[in-house]
């Protein structure tokens, strides 16, 4: 176990795998000891890096962590790492970042950043969400399904199982997955039965989800 200093000096070798070294071991280091650190690499030349980084600061929260992963998500050009602030702002599960990522998911140009700040929207549990999360049902990009799918299955409001039914049809089998996920935590009376239609689907990984949401019906 190398220490602070000695990561320190790492974090500021020229070498891109030595950095990158140095902040995969800072997962053991404690937060208020981290990410001093971490913010040494926070606008690396490499981008690699700048995501671990920023990803780092969600799961090392100090209060300082929530300003700066805002700032990332409102300012940063690289749409990879807005969509990295807006995960790791989802790991923080700090209410008041609400707002930004309902900015981010309305605001944003690029889809990724859309799709994880609705991921992270799940995460917060803000009954809020749920509308916002509702404008994304009708999205053609597959993947924002996706996530509003699964986000909406985390925030548990059985009011929108109506509107999420219909994908147990869907084409994309990552859809289907989803919503038997989500439906595991959404009790309805129509739940059990889409649940049932899903546990036989030709998809062994829906089968398999829908199956596992039945049993976790069952048991609340």
């Amino acid at each position: 176990m190398l220490s602070l200093e000695q990561l320190a000096t790492q974090l500021e070798s020229p070498n891109s795998r030595d950095r990158l070294l140095a902040l995969a071991a800072l997962r053991d280091v404690p937060p208020p000891e981290a990410v001093p650190l971490i913010k040494k690499v926070l606008w690396d030349d490499n981008l690699q890096i700048r995501s671990m980084a920023v990803f780092a600061l969600g799961v090392k929260p100090t209060p300082e962590c929530f300003d700066i992963l805002v700032q990332l998500l409102e300012t940063e050009p690289d749409y990879g790492i807005r969509a990295d602030a807006a995960g790791a702002l989802g790991y923080l599960q700090d209410q008041r970042a609400f707002a930004p990522l309902v900015r981010a998911f309305y605001e944003d140009t690029d889809w990724l950043v859309r799709f994880s700040a609705a991921v992270s929207l799940g995460n917060l549990k803000d009954a809020r969400a749920v509308e916002v999360l509702r404008s994304a049902l009708a999205s053609k990009e597959v993947v924002m399904l996706q996530g509003a799918i699964a986000a909406l299955g985390e925030i548990g409001d059985p009011s929108i199982v109506e509107e999420i039914l219909p994908f147990v049809t869907a084409e994309d089998w990552l859809i289907r997955q989803r919503l038997a996920e989500a439906l595991g935590n959404l009790p309805s009376p129509k739940t059990q039965s889409a649940l049932e239609y899903l546990a036989k689907d030709e998809h062994p990984h829906v089968a398999a989800a829908a199956e596992i949401s039945l049993q976790r019906l069952a048991q609340r």
